[in-house]
């Protein structure tokens, strides 16, 4: 259980990110267009997991923002920013901010992503939905880069997230 901070309140997930070497945790999650995308199509690419509580604030619109802007840059790298939200607000807030490198993923269907990754908020007044988080997964699909973000309210650490996919 990690502990992190809502506004300055301390709440907790239900577990840790996956640890640095080791082999990431599949998952099936739901895309714009309502279908199941998993972990495994992604195979032989690098994928940067931007975890969201929800597209609906300023600072995951920013950091959706910023990473689709470094996936331009990268031919080899499958952007994924994930949420609760559901596929109709995604692929709407993609439109309206022209996202289009990022690939929006859904919780709607199951919350095992949640679990599996140790984002799954269970105290306080955002329990239920993913604290923000970055892992970076290699071509073989073992995790290289992993942060935490210790403040909910607070964007990730872009370049060192960036740094770790070269």
């Amino acid at each position: 259980m990690a502990t992190i901070t809502l506004g300055g309140e301390p709440i907790q997930t239900c577990g840790d990110l996956p640890a640095v070497g080791s082999t990431a945790p599949d998952f099936t999650l739901t895309d714009v267009d309502l279908k199941d995308v998993s972990l495994a199509d992604f195979r032989g690419r690098k994928v940067l997991l931007n975890i969201v509580p929800s597209l609906d604030t300023g600072v995951c619109s920013t950091s959706a923002k910023k990473f689709n802007d470094a996936a331009k840059e990268r031919d080899n790298l499958v952007a994924l920013t994930i949420s609760a939200d559901l596929p109709f607000a995604q692929k709407r807030f993609c439109e309206a901010e022209k996202i289009d490198r990022v690939k929006t993923l859904s919780m709607m269907r199951d919350r095992h992503f949640a679990k599996d990754y140790g984002v799954l908020v269970e105290t306080g007044p955002t329990a239920g939905i993913c604290a923000r988080a970055v892992v970076i997964i290699d071509e073989q699909g073992q995790v290289r880069y992993t942060e935490q973000v210790p403040e909910i309210s607070q964007e990730p650490d872009y370049e060192a997230a960036l740094k770790a996919l070269d």
